[in-house]
């Protein structure tokens, strides 16, 4: 499988991360002496599972190093257009390609292994879409104070993933859907009108487990989905506050030879 990084976030000027990234990019924030894409694109290295990889939102000169990076694609300007321009630069290296992986460039914490296992997961069945979640327990007992946000379900408290599986023919043919489900990622009322109110009450009331979400939502979307739900709490550990890059430093400081930096040369 192919492998798309989003990392064309620039925080600007009262943003979170703004006063670390003083208006560069955010992928290229040091954490425990190098670039947090390069972390991932070490991950990405060494997953038996990923083939190619390409880029979107940095220049091929920003000092970031992957031997299966093959194309690096400027900031398209929104998050559904820089998904849409990899998974078509994607399908124009690879004609054959049915899913790629998207991976954000701020889950500096994920591994060779997680990759594999998200992606070796995935493809048991063949589905549209197919999104991780981690359950509360498996967060706050690797990362305690990360302080990330979760849903109730029946059954257990989860939050989201940032490194997903999705079919190419599904980004490339329905430019609305895909439009309404990111601008609907922050809000719940969005989000209800999404997936349809009837719902969300039962998630409000933690009446329905994962399973029985995805079906709804499925149904609404008119897309065949999957939840996930990952034993890594890497995936979700994305770094969007000064508290959660704090804890990424101090966490792999520790590891600076578990994902070696391969060829990294800071930009002058």
């Amino acid at each position: 499988m192919d492998a798309i990084i989003t990392a064309g976030g620039i925080p600007q000027t009262g943003e979170y991360l703004y006063e670390e990234t003083k208006g560069g990019h955010k992928a290229l924030l040091d954490i425990a002496g190098k670039p947090m894409i390069q972390w991932v694109l070490d991950a990405l290295s060494e997953a038996i599972t990923i083939e190619h990889a390409v880029i979107i939102g940095l220049p091929d000169n920003s000092g970031v190093t992957c031997p299966k990076v093959v194309a690096y694609i400027p900031n398209q300007g929104g998050m559904l257009d820089n998904i849409k321009a990899g998974v078509k630069k994607v399908v124009e290296l690879n004609p054959q390609a049915q899913h790629v992986l998207l991976v954000s460039s701020d889950l500096p914490g994920i591994t060779g292994k997680t990759v594999d296992w998200v992606v070796n997961t995935s493809l048991q069945t063949d589905d549209d879409v197919y999104y991780c979640v981690i359950t509360r327990p498996v967060m706050e007992g690797r990362y305690p104070g990360s302080n990330r946000s979760y849903t109730h379900l029946k059954d257990m408290d989860v939050c989201g993933g940032d490194m997903n599986v999705i079919r190419t023919m599904t980004v490339t043919e329905n430019d609305e859907l895909w439009r309404r489900i990111i601008a609907s990622r922050k809000s719940v009322l969005k989000q209800a009108a999404l997936i349809g109110y009837d719902t969300l009450i039962l998630l409000l009331l933690r009446a329905i487990d994962i399973d029985g979400a995805v079906k709804r939502a499925s149904r609404r979307l008119k897309v065949k989905g999957r939840g996930i739900v990952c034993p890594y709490a890497e995936v979700g550990m994305d770094v969007d506050k000064p508290h959660q890059l704090a804890i990424m430093r101090a966490d792999l400081v520790s590891v600076p030879e578990a994902c070696p930096n391969k060829g990294f040369k800071p930009l002058v």
